[in-house]
């Protein structure tokens, strides 16, 4: 895939139905863990997320220093258009961070804003 780009996804983007409505696909994928994050709630009240989510409450990394806390989610392969459309769906309460996983591909993760 040219300009592709991976993702790690511990939430809503792991959905088919929010794939469909954000990418017009279904994205391709393998599990993997991240250490030293913990996941707390986010209320969620963006309108288009809540469209395509069908749900309020999101989950949100945080980093925690923890080796012991441990995320589990999905890394996907995206192309640079698609990174730039999950940019859009993930509201300004997250930042897109490069983090190491525990496969050892480098991936991007939307955690919590300082």
């Amino acid at each position: 895939m040219p300009n592709s780009h991976l993702l790690f996804s511990y939430g809503t983007l792991q959905l088919e139905s929010v794939q469909m409505a954000n990418y017009g696909r279904l994205l391709k994928g393998s599990k993997d863990k991240l250490a030293g994050y913990k996941i707390e709630r986010l209320k969620i009240t963006d309108a288009t997320v809540l469209a395509k989510s069908n749900a309020d409450d999101h989950p949100i990394a945080v980093k925690s220093n923890d080796k012991n806390d441990v995320i589990e989610g999905m890394i996907f392969e995206i192309t640079e258009q698609e990174l730039q459309e999950t940019d859009k769906y993930e509201v300004s309460d997250y930042q897109r961070v490069l983090e190491t996983f525990e496969s050892g591909r480098k991936a991007w993760i939307y955690i919590a804003k300082k």
